[in-house]
């Protein structure tokens, strides 16, 4: 299994954000048969360590798994509908719920609680309730299929003209 965090960006910037320090924004996944699985846009694999996602900055072993390759491959098939980029949330049903998950079922093991109960660290921080309408906003406009688009600046005396012209 392997966390990947913001190079220290998170840390550096939690404080501010939300009134206390935080190691990183994990992004994980579970290594297994030379391969890393992981949950983004659907379930994926790729040779360990080749993921989007950059070198992990922190491996956790969880143990060796007994499960045989092929029923593994079945049990992610089983539970592909509920790992699918229209079943994607930020906070609740992210990367670190699929590992959990597979985790459980390769070695009847956890990952860290500190990544699982992070969502909810922020959520429960004095800015969590500020980012809440954003990153829902945000989540669905991705399932829509529409890009996300910055809000246009209009200068106060354009706002005024347009208003008038109305």
């Amino acid at each position: 299994m392997c966390m990947i965090s913001a190079k220290g960006l998170a840390r550096q910037l939690s404080t501010t954000f939300l009134g206390k320090a935080i190691d990183g924004i994990w992004h994980t996944g579970v290594v297994v048969y030379g391969n890393e699985y992981y949950f983004g846009g659907g379930i994926q694999h790729l040779p360990a360590g080749t993921t989007p996602y950059g070198t992990p900055i922190k491996v956790v072993d969880l143990g060796i798994t007994h499960v045989p390759q092929d029923v593994f491959e079945e049990y992610l098939q089983d539970i592909s509908s509920r790992y699918s980029a229209e079943t994607y949330s930020l906070l609740t049903h992210n990367c670190n719920n699929f590992s959990n998950e597979v985790a459980q079922f390769l070695v009847g093991v956890a990952i860290p609680e500190y990544i699982l109960h992070l969502p909810n660290e922020v959520m429960n921080s004095p800015m969590g309730a500020l980012i809440m309408p954003m990153i829902q906003n945000l989540e669905s406009t991705l399932r829509a299929g529409a890009v996300p688009q910055v809000p246009q600046f209009r200068p106060p005396s354009a706002q005024t003209s347009q208003t008038a012209n109305s």
